[in-house]
């Protein structure tokens, strides 16, 4: 197989592995919670977002990284971070839930157009190095769990109040 091929196969596959382990573990746990309390595992897994930042680093990535891709994953990925603790620290007010909004629109985006600008570019997956797994391992587990805070931030409070009663005790 030829490495693109690879490349592309292991997003597949992760975004179906993630999409399997959100329907089957996070989801039924992240329903029962009020919506505050629901955003807060993923405000937090994303707060690991810096990890972009290797994207920079001579050494971990080939030197004919396009620059193109590595400022505008890196720094995409560094503004989610702060939006995401930015919300973290404003919730359960309000204003958390807007900044969730913002971080989420915003954090889905950077994905999308980090994927925009790696194809632009002509990336080629040994330019990745070290961050390989990034995109492969991290990308689609971010992707997956944007679209559960939209499924959180969509929802009605008095979903979250009926999915709690129905939730079985664990007393």
């Amino acid at each position: 197989m030829s490495p693109p091929f690879c490349f592309f196969v292991s997003i597949a596959f992760s975004l179906i592995a993630w999409g399997i382990v959100a329907k089957q573990f996070i989801w039924p746990r992240l329903r029962a919670l009020p919506r505050t309390e629901a955003l807060r595992p993923i405000l937090t897994l994303h707060s690991f977002r810096f990890i972009g930042l290797a994207f920079l680093v001579p050494g971990v990535v080939s030197p004919e990284l396009p620059s193109t891709f590595t400022h505008a994953a890196a720094y995409g990925d560094l503004a989610a971070v702060a939006l995401a603790l930015l919300s973290l620290a404003l919730l359960p007010r309000a204003a958390g839930v807007a900044a969730a909004w913002i971080f989420n629109v915003w954090g889905l985006v950077d994905l999308l157009n980090a994927f925009y600008q790696a194809n632009a570019a002509g990336l080629l997956p040994g330019q990745l190095g070290a961050t390989y797994f990034i995109p492969t391992l991290a990308v689609p587990l971010m992707f997956v769990t944007h679209l559960l805070a939209f499924r959180i931030l969509l929802r009605r409070e008095s979903e979250t109040a009926l999915a709690h009663a129905l939730a079985p005790s664990s007393h």
